[in-house]
């Protein structure tokens, strides 16, 4: 039999490109060089002989006839690493166990955990409590969701990729939302702050806003979950990631007054060991993260659209 299909290498590196938007984001899911998932899509051009790819732009997309491509074969791979995940293993699950901060756990991860499992229901995502400390040495965790700070080096034998979660922007209640015209009138709200950061409205008023005055903060709390109750319980205004408050935001609970989002250089990274860059089990769940963490970026802009309360900055 004479097979006419493409290679898996080249189907994975395709995909993977496609859902990422990047050849470098897709070679660290797929454990292999940007040079070499760059190789793979080429071939696959040339065997189709067509272009399937953009590459001119920021992030790089499917052409209509690459999108086209996607939508015909991403089934099917799909169901190819369904089949091969459980075949022969149905006797034990492979068991993850996985460390992350409280908030993104409760209000991001978990929520999306029977989607994983639905998509892989031989691998067992156990999670583990989570050290603010963490010093990457526990035997009991196989991977970690960690808070990158300014300044802060992973230790050595700890492979760390960008999840999400470095934008920080302005979130109240739609109440609250209508007394605020322009970001100066901030400084005469209650501002509710993250004990461990804070830095924060300071930080976004002067990036977004060129405000130097230093604001006087509200009530603090120790977990972005407290942080978000009380935002939506109209204490005050937050300033927060967006992936974390998508349900809110999603049910009009919460808006976001003013659009600009900014950068705290912060944000959390999927930390794992080097030593398990070939275990299949952390592969999976890798892709399947660094995907909807990519996804949760597109859907919330980083900005105001869709909010009733929403400001343009003049």
């Amino acid at each position: 039999m004479q097979f006419k299909s493409p290679s898996l290498p080249e189907l994975h590196a395709f995909l993977a490109v496609c859902q990422l938007g990047s050849f470098r984001q897709a070679a660290g899911v797929l454990f292999v060089t940007q040079a070499a998932v760059s190789r793979a899509v080429q071939r696959l051009e040339q065997r189709l002989e067509c272009t399937l790819l953009d590459r001119s732009g920021p992030r790089v997309l499917p052409t209509a006839r690459g999108r086209e491509f996607q939508q015909l074969v991403e089934a099917h791979v799909a169901g190819l690493e369904t089949a091969v995940s459980r075949f022969g293993v149905r006797a034990s699950k492979r068991r993850l166990r996985v460390s992350v901060v409280p908030t993104l756990a409760t209000r991001w991860l978990v929520p999306r955990l029977g989607q994983f499992h639905t998509l892989h229901p031989d691998i067992e995502i156990e999670l583990r409590p989570f050290h603010h400390d963490e010093s990457f040495t526990r035997d009991d965790v196989d991977l970690w969701v960690n808070v990158k700070r300014p300044g802060r080096t992973w230790p050595r034998g700890i492979r760390a990729r960008y999840l999400a979660g470095r934008e920080i922007v302005p979130a109240c209640t739609p109440a609250l939302a209508a007394k605020l015209r322009q970001p100066r009138d901030l400084l005469k709200a209650t501002l509710l702050q993250h004990i461990n950061f804070p830095g924060n409205w300071a930080l976004w008023l002067q990036k977004a806003a060129g405000i130097d005055v230093a604001p006087v903060l509200g009530p603090g709390f120790d977990l972005g979950n407290n942080l978000i109750v009380a935002a939506c319980a109209g204490m005050g205004v937050t300033v927060i990631q967006p992936m974390l408050i998508e349900a809110e935001l999603a049910s009009g609970q919460l808006v976001l007054p003013f659009s600009p989002a900014v950068n705290t250089d912060r944000g959390y990274y999927l930390c794992s060991r080097a030593a398990l860059a070939e275990n299949e089990a952390v592969a999976q769940f890798t892709r399947w993260l660094l995907g909807e963490a990519q996804a949760s970026g597109g859907r919330a802009g980083f900005s105001a659209r869709g909010s009733a309360a929403r400001k343009e900055m003049a």
